[in-house]
């Protein structure tokens, strides 16, 4: 019989990729908890692969390294346009990056299906899901370059069509992508996604107090764990802060975890010029064990965000016991529902007055965590791995359980 191998690229790191590698963590943590079925899961890596990954993979999957030459060239397509372009026809070099054809390792693995778990991949005739995530650069394109606009739109388009299956996180998107690209609704899969702490340990009371001498935290804080993407809106929660203490004299420190981009020196030059740079902390990237702890010191959660395809700290922030005050955009008020305070990210005022009455408000805190982990309760990547294993028997022909059959035909639930 015929082995039912499902090929997951995999070539992304934490620090780089933020988001997105929690979603090829929690995939591989969920498939890894599967113990019913024939599938083999090949994880395709390069040689930075298995130290963030491995120990989340079960005895079901494995890290394959593809070969050298395409997967250096896979890379640099990604990291360095510029660069990536040396040896390439000039006419390729002038049109940009390119979808680059599949370099045989799928084919010869026997893969009935390839899985692009972010927003890059490779063509191949093998059936493929695709996850474009957002559509970000359509909506904000000032945030882009008019050559990363066109990069993108030749990547997600082209993956797009390829695809046997365009998987998305909410019905937000489903409705984005398909207008967008002109897909066919039935092609437009909402999956849902999952928080990636279910997959981190849980801290001990020593661990916590560890980090808190060693980050020199305050005794309360309010934490954004995002990369510091212009997007991501780091300085509306810094001109919210600076707001309260100026309007309402009232102290709200402010730690951002995750890692800094070039943007992060505005966000700093900022947070001088409102005077509260002594309220702003980065912490940098920091471990799966750190974050948990951050979530756990934290008194609220905040996620100012001017777009998200689905917010992971939202529903980290949920499963740890935070309350959360977040932005109204895009898919965010159907993912946090009544669990937290929505506001406006392009009105400060809107923004400082939902924090301040989380910050004061113990009972309304003690109301929205309650809310929250009923809510969060319905997201694990176990039931996602499930979902998406029935769409991999789906697409690849073989054999559906009824199981598969219920998931396929259940109305999504965000």
């Amino acid at each position: 019989m015929k082995a039912c191998r499902v090929c997951i690229e995999a070539r992304v790191t934490p620090e780089e990729n933020g988001g997105v590698a929690q979603v090829v963590l929690g995939l591989a943590a969920g498939l890894g908890a599967l113990r019913d079925g024939d599938e083999e899961y090949l994880f395709l890596g390069d040689d930075r692969t298995p130290a963030w990954l491995e120990g989340h993979i079960g005895p079901n999957g494995r890290i394959v390294l593809p070969p050298g030459r395409v997967r250096s060239y896979f890379q640099r397509a990604l990291r360095d346009p510029l660069r990536a372009w040396q040896g390439l026809p000039p006419m390729t070099a002038l049109l940009g990056p390119q979808v680059v054809a599949s370099d045989g390792c799928v084919e010869t693995a026997g893969a009935g299906v390839v899985h692009f778990p972010y927003q890059y991949g490779f063509r191949t005739r093998i059936p493929t899901i695709y996850h474009p995530h957002d559509l970000q650069h359509v909506h904000l394109p000032e945030y882009f370059s008019a050559s990363d606009r066109r990069d993108r739109e030749r990547f997600y388009g082209t993956l797009c069509r390829q695809a046997a299956m365009v998987a998305v996180a909410s019905s937000w998107v489903k409705r984005d992508v398909e207008s967008h690209f002109q897909l066919p609704p039935e092609r437009v899969r909402v999956v849902p996604l999952a928080p990636a702490n279910l997959a981190y340990p849980v801290p001990t009371e020593a661990e916590l107090a560890a980090l808190c001498r060693r980050l020199e935290l305050p005794a309360s804080f309010a934490l954004y764990p995002a990369r510091t993407w212009p997007h991501k809106n780091h300085l509306g929660a810094v001109e919210a802060v600076a707001h309260l203490r100026r309007s309402r004299g009232l102290e709200v420190p402010l730690v951002f975890s995750g890692g800094q981009s070039e943007h992060a020196a505005t966000v700093i030059e900022r947070a001088r010029a409102l005077g509260v740079q002594d309220l702003v902390r980065f912490v940098g990237h920091v471990t799966p064990l750190d974050l948990q702890c951050l979530y756990r010191l934290a008194r609220v959660v905040v996620v100012p965000s001017r777009f998200e395809a689905a917010s992971f700290p939202v529903w980290e922030a949920h499963l740890a016991g935070v309350p959360v005050a977040c932005s109204n955009v895009t898919s965010l008020p159907l993912q946090a529902g009544d669990a937290a305070l929505l506001f406006d990210p392009d009105r400060t005022e809107e923004m400082a007055v939902a924090v301040e009455r989380l910050w004061v408000d113990p009972v309304l805190r003690a109301e929205l965590v309650c809310r929250g982990h009923a809510s969060v309760a319905r997201f694990t990547w176990k039931r996602t791995a499930r979902i998406f294993r029935a769409h991999y028997r789906r697409l690849a022909g073989w054999p559906l359980t009824g199981e598969d059959a219920g998931l396929l035909a259940e109305p999504p639930i965000m």
